[in-house]
């Protein structure tokens, strides 16, 4: 394992040990990173933040040997250097520890730790008996039990994190990249993990650490940079970075004054003395939602805020049947719904605009008529005959209202905008009358005009009766399109707006809201709690 680093002179700063200088990275149709210069000083926790889109990942792969930079370089211990392949950043001591832990699930937990750098016998072949040795001391260190023999597929998620950590740290590194590491560990694994973490700190090893858990950030991290839309908008040290500043820099709003409003409920707003078409009850799932309760009434646009890995999307997901449920309640018109899928979450009248159209949404090899009455099939046909002079009935209909723009019918989904492939999807939706929308993020990645015409729509739709519930990543989006707002953290409800409190401002203070955290792991507070801010 590496030794500590030599302590700089009084005053001086840790030197660098791993560096990204001016790296762009250029993708088809897509900036990812635009002179984006990145420095890890030795011995250091530096958090890495942005939303979706900011750049990280690209930049986690660049670091690693993923993908080699268009332009810009590297430098190690102060050296430049250029990996072409992962292999090479592993063997220069640079480790990544994914949110997806990409092992090998048939194989033993110690081959895991040991895959491609097996300790041999002096025939040449694997000494078993040393690996395994080995391996149980690494897991030992790390505070777990598991049989090194045992095949990885039999264990947790949380003792597979584990294992993964243990390859990382066994390859004497000296950089350890970790994406999102606590996603799907338990509170107990948690802790064990920053217990790691602070003895990775004091052995003198640098981490790179990925999470949207503000807590954790502040609790283990030195430094924060901070990525916006492929570019760099901020590298400081965090325990000089208040939570509402930093929220703001990830999301691109400079807010002069924040209200202090803290976890609020302001009673209902648009559509308050309706009964509610949709109410949802300590909807929970294993490290995705924690309680959520919410409610949806006629003609009301309900927001959804949070930042990224808050649970929006999952929520909205659960509410449609498409996300299985540990515990929790769902009712629509009053009813409870007793098993919650989306064949039942759509006859009983709600859909879901997914986030992701491409991959969730629309079919790109068939045409606009088909990806219109996709949906609506079961309910054109007649003994199992499809009508298609009522098919292009609805087509000519939605079309006309919706404005799609296609040379016809006929043209490929595929073919078409963005915003016109997000409007095909909403056709498809309204087509079947539903009581309740629910539309993930409905204008991301559309241009400025599709994205007017998409949010006017959402309008007509409300003050048609229609209950909306809206998810934007865009806080001047949920402060204009919607009626109230909840603002979810760590899968779980932290604040509720409503009527004159639905203001940018108080939306940043909510998202922004620190929970009490213990001390960092195993060395005094490294983040600190941060400071509050200036006055205005």
């Amino acid at each position: 394992m590496s030794a500590p680093p030599q302590q700089p002179p009084p005053g001086q700063a840790p030197a660098p040990v791993l560096e990204a200088v001016g790296v762009s990275k250029r993708f088809p149709g897509v900036v990812a990173l635009d002179d984006v210069s990145f420095t890890l000083r030795t011995g250091e926790i530096h958090a890495l933040v942005g939303e979706n889109g900011a750049g990280k990942s690209t930049l986690i792969k660049i670091l690693t040997g993923v993908h080699r930079p268009d332009t810009g370089h590297l430098r190690l211990g102060g050296e430049p250097v250029a990996f072409h392949r992962p292999h090479e950043a592993q063997r220069a001591g640079i480790s990544t520890i994914y949110q997806e832990v990409n092992l090998v699930p048939l194989m033993s937990v110690a081959r895991n730790i040991f895959l491609g750098r097996e300790p041999k016998n002096r025939l040449g072949l694997i000494d078993f008996a040393s690996m395994h040795g080995q391996a149980a001391e690494l897991l030992a260190g790390l505070g777990v039990t598991a049989d090194p023999r045992r095949p990885l597929h039999t264990l947790g998620v949380g003792t597979r994190q584990m294992v993964a950590l243990a390859r990382a740290v066994g390859v004497r590194a000296r950089v350890v990249v970790m994406d999102e590491p606590t996603s799907s560990l338990e509170p107990r694994e948690v802790e064990t993990l920053f217990r790691v973490i602070g003895e990775l700190h004091r052995r003198g090893i640098s981490l790179v650490y990925v999470s949207h858990r503000m807590d954790e950030l502040y609790r283990v991290c030195d430094r924060v940079t901070v990525l916006r839309d492929g570019r760099l908008v901020h590298c400081g040290e965090l325990r000089d970075t208040p939570r509402v500043r930093l929220v703001s820099m990830m999301l691109g709003r400079e807010i002069a004054e924040v209200r202090r409003s803290g976890t609020t409920a302001f009673g209902a707003g648009h559509g308050s003395g309706q009964e509610a078409v949709l109410t949802a009850e300590q909807l929970t799932r294993r490290h995705v939602l924690d309680g959520v309760d919410l409610s949806l009434r006629p003609g009301e646009v309900l927001g959804l805020g949070g930042l990224l890995g808050s649970g929006r999307s999952e929520t909205a997901k659960a509410l449609a049947g498409a996300l299985p449920l540990d515990s929790g309640t769902v009712r629509i018109g009053g009813r409870p719904m007793r098993r919650l899928t989306p064949a039942a979450a759509i006859r009983a009248g709600v859909s879901l605009l997914p986030e992701d159209r491409k991959a969730e949404g629309v079919v790109p090899g068939l045409s606009v008529r088909e990806n219109i009455v996709l949906a609506a099939l079961p309910r054109l046909s007649r003994g199992g005959i499809v009508s298609r002079a009522r098919q292009d009935r609805i087509v000519e209909v939605f079309m006309a209202r919706l404005r799609i723009k296609a040379a016809s019918p006929e043209q490929k989904v595929g073919e078409l905008s963005g915003g016109n492939q997000q409007k095909v999807l909403l056709a498809r939706w309204l087509c079947l009358e539903p009581r309740v929308l629910l539309l993930d993020e409905p204008t991301r990645g559309i241009d400025v005009g599709a994205k007017a015409e998409v949010q006017a729509l959402i309008d007509e739709l409300a003050a048609a009766g229609l209950a909306v519930l809206l998810i934007s990543s865009e806080l001047e989006e949920l402060v204009e399109g919607a009626d109230r707002i909840v603002v979810l953290r760590a899968g779980a409800v932290a604040g509720e707006l409503t009527g004159d409190d639905v203001t940018e401002g108080a939306l940043l203070a909510v998202l922004a809201e620190a929970a009490p955290a213990p001390p960092g792991p195993g060395r005094p507070d490294p983040g600190g709690p941060p400071p509050p801010d200036p006055p205005d």
